[in-house]
């Protein structure tokens, strides 16, 4: 007797699976612990090197993954690996507040940041192949809005959680609530089809080597200024006498403003083209880290805030969808190998800015290490010939 064939996916489920991907494995599973670190220096004596060490290895996991998405061709072994990942997710973000030991905080976040590779790179290839198989427009502004909306929900739930719970009971809390995530996210994802070679032949062309030389290198710098702001964002601010006992909603108001942002920045590329876009991403996002260094004031805090959420859900959304435009018959592949350079930078930042932040008490010198990455990210994009890719979005 044949298997019965599972039923026909709606748009609006295919789009909600992947959104509930991103909010499961990187809103919850990876990023719950930025505003969950403050909490955890006072409840466990986390100190900020250690801070910085657990987060390192949380990208450890998230290049591991990435690794392992690069070397798999299959399709289907993929769609397998993105279920793996989502009870990944699950697990190990339970299981943080089941331990206070360093070393069992650090094997998680590396599970963590394992499973993330399954919202950010596995969901978004089925998402787009899905798309394509359809003949809808590859565009992947409505799936990279699950990274807003997934800051927004840990941010909402850490803040509701902060004076009720101690950090190990949030924890475990978001373990919880990321079964709500998991259910649509498994059942809601197609397994993937072939594509016609119709549409592989409307594809664009390669891009040559000097092109994607360029991308990945600005995409690290991309990387090493994202996860700097984003791990230590809300540790950052609550230091100022203007943001203290609000970090949890300084978190919230990154997610809000990230979750519209990448609608925005898909009409800013039909207009601009994709390097002018990310040039003036990449620009915003500088300004994000320079402003807490020159006012600590409460009006300089949320502008950060609100530029960095407006910034790097963008980035990351424009980059692979005019990746896997150019890769439809297998664009997780393809957008395995540019993250890398992105993962490698996040495996880096964290380690750095955690040491300086030990060794001169603030974070400030973090900051300005950003904005410089930043800043020579928007050089090499400059640099980038102006030929395929160059203006898809």
């Amino acid at each position: 007797m044949s298997p019965v064939a599972p039923p026909p996916r709606h748009a609006w489920q295919v789009i909600a699976a992947g959104v509930c991907a991103l909010v499961l494995t990187v809103g919850l599973a990876r990023f719950a612990y930025t505003p969950l670190l403050p909490a955890m220096r006072a409840d466990a004596g986390l100190s900020a090197s250690g801070g910085g060490w657990l987060a390192t290895f949380n990208y450890l996991g998230y290049l591991a993954g990435t690794l392992l998405v690069a070397r798999v061709g299959d399709m289907q072994l993929k769609f397998r690996f993105y279920r793996i990942g989502l009870v990944l997710a699950v697990v190990s973000t339970g299981l943080m507040g089941a331990t206070g030991q360093m070393g069992s905080w650090g094997v998680l976040r590396f599970v963590a940041g394992l499973s993330s590779t399954a919202g950010l790179l596995l969901a978004s290839g089925l998402v787009l192949n899905w798309l394509l198989a359809h003949q809808r427009r590859p565009q992947l502004g409505l799936h990279f809005a699950g990274l807003g909306l997934g800051i927004a929900v840990s941010g909402l739930a850490a803040a509701a959680m902060a004076d009720q719970l101690a950090s190990s009971r949030q924890w475990m809390a978001l373990g919880a609530l990321a079964i709500v995530f998991l259910v649509p996210a498994w059942a809601w994802m197609p397994a993937p089809v072939p594509i016609s070679n119709a549409t592989a032949a409307a594809a664009p062309p390669a891009p040559g080597r000097r092109w994607r030389g360029l991308l990945i290198a600005s995409y690290f710098c991309a990387g090493f200024g994202f996860v700097v702001s984003a791990t230590f964002i809300v540790a950052i601010l609550v230091q100022t006498p203007a943001f203290a006992g609000r970090g949890s909603w300084v978190w919230v108001l990154v997610g809000i403003t990230a979750i519209p942002s990448t609608f925005a920045w898909d009409r800013l590329a039909a207009r601009l083209g994709l390097i002018r876009a990310l040039m003036l991403a990449y620009a915003l996002q500088t300004v994000s880290f320079v402003l807490p260094l020159l006012d600590d004031g409460i009006a300089a805090g949320a502008a950060s805030a609100v530029l960095f959420g407006m910034t790097f859900a963008g980035i990351v959304s424009l980059t692979l969808t005019v990746v896997g435009r150019h890769y439809p018959h297998n664009p997780a592949e393809a957008m395995a190998m540019l993250t890398l350079s992105y993962g490698v930078a996040q495996i880096i930042a964290p380690a750095i800015a955690g040491t300086l932040a030990r060794e001169s008490g603030s974070y400030q010198g973090a900051l300005v290490l950003a904005a410089i990455m930043m800043a020579i990210g928007i050089v090499l994009l400059w640099c980038m010939p102006d030929d395929a890719g160059s203006t898809a979005a």
